[in-house]
């Protein structure tokens, strides 16, 4: 189990003085618990190491998929370190003090970061200024304490995915509206805490200021690489979408996905039209147009000498008298 996560070793964790009076320690606490000696609880930095290493990778990964991690320690001996991770990490935290109903009442406190930015634009721009002097001194107390309130949480636009505690028991209300708004929770707990409260308990002196830096500093190395990642997908998608437009621009014609789906043959009808020979398309066959009709021609009513005339009936028919003696005049003539 050892020697996974990179930023974990061992004699790192073993310098402070990770233990607890006995006195004070709390009996669901004892699966941590070293020994007992002097009256001092002394951890067990084995089951710390393997907790830890488990909380990083856990930190990684939803800070990989997107997630804020929520950074909370307003006791003394936290606050300039959770202000330092925050720094580093550009994630959101808590150092003052917590305010009730930060998760379980997200929708006000984000009216009232969108307020005391509206104040922080007036006092940009001038504009607070013009003000007369009551109102002005009014408001800028009112800022004053919205800063305290507000400090790191002015950029926290949703819920936080996991949120990180420094001492379970000092930071109760807090540990407790993130159980109610089922957001996981990393927590330093000592041995006067309860580890069931928390998804992710670390065991850990909660008190010593080198013991706290110890174990932020390896979660600040877990959540840079969590951003790492998360940078590198962004990249790949928008390089796929660059690939994506290029393929669209040079499509013939702007044919849409399902037209080109039909116009487009799939692999296997391209097979097949490469293996059947195409045949020459038989010519559709011309309608001949039926002969009319021949007119019949009535004899009755059309006279004999202008009837169309047949050789038979040239021969057969009557000599006229008239005809006859011209005809015989001209063979004579002739003669």
């Amino acid at each position: 189990m050892l020697g996974r996560h990179p930023g974990i070793r061992q004699p790192s964790i073993r310098e402070p003085a990770i233990h607890r009076q006995l006195k004070r320690w709390n009996p669901r606490s004892k699966g941590f618990v070293f020994d007992h000696r002097q009256g001092i609880s002394i951890i067990d930095l084995t089951i710390t190491y393997d907790r830890l290493e488990e909380a990083c990778k856990f930190i990684e990964e939803k800070v990989a998929d997107g997630g804020n991690v929520l950074l909370v320690g307003t006791k003394r001996q936290a606050q300039e370190i959770i202000r330092e991770a925050a720094a580093i990490t550009n994630m959101p935290f808590c150092a003052n003090r917590w305010m009730g109903g930060t998760l379980t009442n997200f929708a006000t406190i984000k009216r009232s970061i969108a307020k005391y930015k509206r104040y922080q634009e007036m006092e940009t721009s001038g504009e607070m200024a013009k003000l007369p002097k009551k109102e002005e001194s009014a408001i800028k107390r009112e800022m004053a304490r919205m800063n305290r309130n507000f400090e790191g949480l002015v950029d926290m636009p949703d819920m936080p995915s996991v949120m990180f505690v420094v001492d379970v028991k000092y930071e109760d209300i807090a540990v407790a509206e993130a159980e109610r708004v089922k957001v996981p929770v990393v927590a330093i707990v000592d041995t006067n805490s309860d580890p069931g409260l928390v998804k992710f308990p670390i065991p850990g002196n909660d008190d010593a200021v080198k013991s706290i830096r110890i174990v932020v500093d390896i979660l600040v190395e877990a959540i840079q690489s969590g951003l790492s990642q998360r940078e590198a997908k962004r990249v790949g998608a928008g390089m796929q979408d660059v690939r994506n437009l290029s393929v669209q621009q040079f499509t013939v014609g702007t044919v849409s996905a399902g037209e080109r789906e039909i116009i487009t043959p799939s692999a296997p009808q391209q097979a097949e039209a490469e293996e059947t020979p195409e045949e020459a398309p038989t010519p559709a066959p011309v309608p001949v147009p039926a002969p009319a009709p021949a007119a019949e021609v009535k004899t009755d009513d059309v006279p004999v000498e202008d009837a169309p005339a047949t050789p038979e009936a040239v021969e057969e028919a009557p000599v006229k008298p008239e005809k006859k003696k011209a005809k015989d005049a001209d063979a004579g003539a002739e003669g």
